[in-house]
């Protein structure tokens, strides 16, 4: 993760990004007002945190180049992982500063508490980093999309992209809170599809758990042939370097990771983090635009590429700001839903993600099943996936017929 210096150096240049925006937008009556709320100082804020608010300016910027007199303001603000302190944070982004639609939010428990203040206030929320997939199931709004991944999508995936080995018993280390517990009894029932079967399960505290000794020889214990990762950011980097440590992988064990980006391999190493099982709908260096964004975003963050979340809150930023133009911007003001109704009628077709917003906010698009490759095989010092499965749109996420979203009609 990068030192305190180069953070704070970005996140004031990041935060002061309306100040790059065209003139003539900057002189609009009234800008739409961007909101990224994210983790700025805990475990996935490098994953998401101010690289997604450098990928908003980016998205601004492009959008303002084509639409000069439509003006666009960004703010930010870590809601350190904590509901109440989003929900205080939306709050006041909502009725006193003006925001009309709040982005990112990775954590699930923050972001259903923002997801009933922007329907309370008909307001917008674009989830572009929360996983659980009940914020466009049981959990929808009018006033919510739900974009980039979700736990269903990934478990499934990485479950079929690992059990074609005959990998069909399997281990679940996961935090003890919503998303850890969700995407476990998805990859859980997934695997029973398929033939194989879960042999147990440890969860730990979260946050704060670095040390997973015990649940790794709990997993060891157990004779899985595969060790499930139900767990992001910096617990999945310390879950690899420590199963590499007891040996885990090296005797033939698999590890598979349910939320996976290219800074976590980074961080352990190719040596330690190959042959790892995941899903993603991104990768940096997929196609040639991918590779464009990249050398755009490396520059600017402490030379890193960027994951599927900064490409998908580009993406989502965009389509909404699309919506907004073509609705009309008091129109856009004055109601967030009818924002989300815009952006469901319209295709996704960005340089980055395409696909389709569903009735239940879901947003549909392929995605992909990786494996890490090794040493040898890599070729950039960013060079860590190679490509296992394509997983269409229409498949890749759960029906809409069992979102259980009640905007669904039977």
């Amino acid at each position: 993760m990068p030192n305190p210096t180069r953070r704070q150096t970005f996140q004031a240049a990041a935060l002061g990004a309306t100040a790059l925006l065209p003139a003539r937008a900057r002189a609009a009556a009234k800008p739409l007002k961007i909101g990224v709320m994210s983790d700025m100082s805990g475990p996935y804020a490098e994953a998401t945190g101010l690289g997604d608010v450098l990928a908003t300016k980016f998205a601004i910027e492009d959008f303002t180049k084509a639409h000069p007199d439509i003006a666009v303001e960004l703010v930010s603000a870590d809601m350190l992982l904590k509901p109440d302190v989003g929900a205080s944070i939306a709050r006041r982004w909502y009725d006193q500063e003006g925001v009309n639609a709040i982005f990112d939010i990775p954590q699930s428990a923050v972001a259903l508490a923002v997801g009933s203040i922007a329907r309370e206030k008909d307001k917008l929320v674009v989830f572009t980093s929360a996983g659980v997939a009940d914020l466009s199931g049981k959990m929808c709004t009018p006033n919510q999309i739900h974009w980039t991944f979700d736990l269903w999508a990934n478990a499934n995936g990485t479950v079929n992209g690992a059990t074609g080995e005959g990998a069909d018993t399997w281990f679940f280390i996961l935090p003890d809170y919503i998303s850890g517990h969700a995407m476990t009894n998805d990859a859980s029932a997934a695997l029973k599809k398929t033939g194989g079967r879960e042999v147990g399960r440890a969860t730990y505290a979260f946050p704060g758990t670095t040390d997973f000794s015990s649940q790794l020889v709990s997993a060891k214990a157990s004779g899985a042939k595969v060790i499930c990762l139900a767990n992001a950011g910096d617990d999945t980097a310390n879950c690899i370097k420590q199963a590499h440590e007891f040996g885990i992988p090296q005797s033939g064990v698999k590890l598979a990771c349910l939320v996976l980006q290219d800074y976590i391999v980074r961080s352990v190493g190719l040596d330690t983090g190959q042959g790892l099982i995941c899903t993603m709908p991104w990768v940096w260096n997929m196609n040639p635009a991918a590779i464009a964004f990249a050398a755009r975003f490396q520059p600017l963050y402490h030379n890193s590429k960027p994951n599927f979340y900064h490409a998908g809150i580009y993406s989502a930023v965009t389509h909404y700001l699309k919506a907004a133009a073509a609705i009309g911007i008091d129109q856009a003001h004055a109601s967030g839903r009818a924002v989300a109704d815009q952006m469901k009628l319209t295709p996704v077709d960005d340089a980055y993600y395409q696909g389709t917003v569903r009735a239940d906010g879901k947003f549909v698009h392929n995605m992909y099943v990786w494996e890490t490759k090794t040493v040898a095989e890599s070729k950039d010092p960013w060079d860590f996936f190679k490509l296992v499965k394509t997983i269409p749109a229409d498949q890749a996420f759960k029906p809409l017929a069992e979102s259980g979203c009640p905007l669904v009609k039977a």
